[in-house]
């Protein structure tokens, strides 16, 4: 699992619970009634009342303005029906997660809030909040998280080949590939199998959301009220992206505006997109780090070799070396690791090669300097600082960050798809009045 995603949605439904929730139900004479079937659920109204009414709270804390209240509903409904089709299939794929798992992302919402449970508890309580509640809002976050992992994230392969052309494109639009910019999105959804009418009844929603944009409707509130895409509701803003991370549809239209400029109605498979270009920057420059190259000599602790058995072990090994003896010889006679055929070289090291401890002593020793013995996760080590060098990595990292951005932009494809799919194949039914 991505733990960006997941931390992200953890800090997201924290920040929701405890910053804009303002009830816990509608009132309690009001007749509940079933707005959406869906499967073998249902959505009630005090749901999705409760909701529209977190939302509410959170795009004006943010100062955006509301969306018409019928258009906030729809959005709004649309989420609650794509996040319990999900939920089912998890629970008929066998996929929960237990009180022990939950307890623990609940204690770690609680430090990056700065407080215990038992304050965390309170805090949600003052502002209306259940536990019980909160805890399944979590619970749920994690579940949708793992099922994206297991059934999108997890099946997407990055080929070399992919990697090259990435370059050989971004090669072929020269220097305006290496251009970053940050965007906003709105996307107008069709289906693949939509008829003549219904295109061209979408293709009139875009151009009457374009014409909106033109006439000084602020990006957020048209996005709340026509867009599509997963974050309609938080203003449309995609950040900071690169042209890898981005259809060529887009950049192609992209680099010929200029901040705070929008692009004419774009048309692609998904449906109809309109962006907002809000600023832009060049690309980065060489990526040089230091490497160092160590050799060490390592014994493990297990079942019979004890903590104190591995140390004496290591001091004496320690003891032959501040006498003369051959590093090398030693390694390949007495260390426990791979490299002990080599004589304990482990080649260049770049930063984040090994464990913070080992990294953290190797970095504190001269060239050719021996450390003493040091404890890390795999037992005790002796290190040897051979050289250091200064190494230009921007051809490996402009690789690795290619391979990021590839999987990043097949993820969100494939995640959208998947979402689209699980829902042509369910039945929902929508009971609200207005069935939009």
């Amino acid at each position: 699992m991505s733990p960006k995603f997941l931390a992200t949605r953890f800090l997201y439904a924290a920040f929701l619970a405890i910053t804009f929730s303002t009830a816990l139900h509608a009132e309690e004479s009001k007749i509940d009634r079933i707005v959406a079937v869906v499967d073998q659920g249902v959505i009630t109204e005090n749901e999705l009342n409760d909701r529209i009414r977190i939302v509410t709270t959170q795009l004006e804390k943010q100062g955006n303005p509301l969306p018409p209240q019928a258009v906030l509903q729809k959005q709004i409904l649309e989420r609650l029906i794509n996040d319990r089709l999900q939920l089912q299939y998890a629970a008929q794929t066998g996929l929960r997660v237990d009180d022990a798992q939950l307890d623990k992302t609940v204690e770690r919402i609680a430090d990056q809030n700065k407080m215990s449970v038992p304050d965390f508890r309170q805090a949600l309580a003052a502002e209306g909040i259940g536990y019980r509640k909160f805890r399944e809002d979590i619970r749920n976050e994690i579940i949708l998280a793992r099922l994206r992992e297991r059934e999108v994230d997890n099946k997407i392969n990055i080929t070399e080949a992919e990697i090259d052309n990435y370059f050989t494109t971004q090669s072929s639009q020269n220097n305006e590939a290496k251009d970053e910019y940050e965007i906003s999105h709105i996307l107008i959804r069709t289906r693949e199998d939509s008829s003549p009418e219904d295109l061209q009844r979408l293709r009139t929603k875009a151009e009457q959301a374009l014409k909106q944009l033109q006439t000084g409707t602020p990006f957020s509130q048209v996005s709340a009220s026509f867009s599509d895409a997963p974050n309609a509701l938080e203003g449309g803003a995609l950040g900071w992206k690169n042209s890898g991370q981005i259809p060529a549809l887009f950049t192609d239209a992209l680099k010929q505006l200029q901040p705070g400029q929008l692009t004419p109605i774009l048309r692609s498979p998904n449906g109809f997109h309109i962006l907002k270009l809000t600023n832009r920057r060049g690309g980065s420059s060489p990526t040089v780090i230091q490497q160092t190259h160590a050799r060490h000599i390592l014994i493990k602790l297990s079942e019979v070799v004890s903590e104190s058995d591995a140390k004496h072990r290591m001091d004496d090994i320690k003891e032959r070396l501040d006498n003369g003896g051959n590093f090398a010889d030693l390694a390949r006679q007495y260390s426990e690791d791979g490299s002990a055929s080599n004589g304990g070289d482990l080649g260049w090291l770049n930063p984040g090669d090994t464990v913070p401890e080992f990294e953290k002593a190797m970095n504190e020793l001269k060239d050719n300097e021996i450390s003493q013995p040091i404890r890390t996760p795999f037992g005790w080590h002796i290190i040897q600082v051979l050289e250091r060098r200064n190494q230009d990595m921007s051809k490996e990292s402009a690789r690795l960050k290619a391979r990021q951005e590839i999987r990043t932009r097949k993820a969100d494809e494939a995640y959208q798809d998947w979402v689209r799919e699980l829902r042509d194949r369910a039945f929902v039914e929508i009971r609200l009045e207005d069935k939009y």
